[in-house]
């Protein structure tokens, strides 16, 4: 091998490492991609959804380094994240999976489902009944679910469903948010593992949080590596869209 070919390969292995050196310096303090798996966030988000999530907006915690590297005491620049947010948090039972839910309860709130409707510090949410939300499933049948408008407390709004207002978390016993939580919820309700389940998600730490949905860069009803398929299967509509 002459130097000039030598050079040429030590050129491109700089330009490689660069490459992921930046890419890893954005994914740690700018933006991370995340895709949903899970219909925990329907109508909001949809199994086959790809956003990106700010890593700024709730500050940076040893989660916000890639396989949460304990270099970062606590949690630094810390902005507090408000009710509606849908945020992205490590599960506090393994500290490893990665969740998303919306923010309902900020510490010392008191938080109770009754008969479906949710309270907050004792005062009932307004729930406003829109359009039915129209399911289909693989085999081309279709299906309703009730769908509503939730109103929080701070005026942020956004769709929720509602198959049933007695499933087992639509009535509980009031939950107190402990200092440095949240109380995090899917807008799928009925069919959600979230901060109700004591023995599931539970409350959600302040040094678990990852950061804030932000957009929609992608989405896909199907698998994303067939893509001869695309032509049918991306949902156009979806993509570059904010999260509400």
């Amino acid at each position: 091998m002459n130097n000039s070919s030598f050079h040429g390969i030590r050129e491109t292995i700089k330009t490689i490492i660069y490459a992921v050196l930046i890419a890893l310096v954005i994914r740690t303090v700018a933006y991370e991609p995340f895709n949903i798996p899970s219909g925990s966030m329907i109508p909001t988000l949809l199994v086959g959804d790809y956003l990106f999530v700010s890593k700024f907006s709730f500050g940076y915690s040893r989660h916000s380094l890639p396989f949460s590297l304990p270099l970062i005491p606590g949690r630094i620049f810390f902005s507090e994240p408000e009710r509606g947010d849908v945020a992205v948090f490590k599960l506090p039972l393994d500290n490893k999976t990665d969740y998303i839910k919306r923010i309902i309860g900020l510490p010392g709130d008191r938080i109770q489902l009754v008969g479906g409707i949710l309270h907050i510090n004792g005062e009932p949410v307004k729930r406003q009944r829109t359009e039915d939300y129209v399911v289909r499933n693989r085999n081309g049948n279709t299906g309703r679910i009730a769908r509503y408008i939730e109103t929080l407390p701070n005026g942020r709004r956004h769709y929720i469903l509602e198959e049933s207002d007695r499933d087992r978390y639509d009535n509980t016993d009031v939950y107190i948010v402990p200092a440095g939580h949240y109380f995090a919820m899917g807008d799928n309700r009925d069919h959600s593992n979230d901060s109700r389940v004591r023995g599931g998600v539970g409350f959600v730490p302040m040094k678990n949080l990852v950061g804030r949905a932000e957009f929609l860069f992608f989405s896909i009803d199907g698998e994303v590596w067939e893509i001869w398929k695309w032509a049918h299967s991306v949902r156009f509509g979806r993509l570059f869209r904010g999260i509400e």
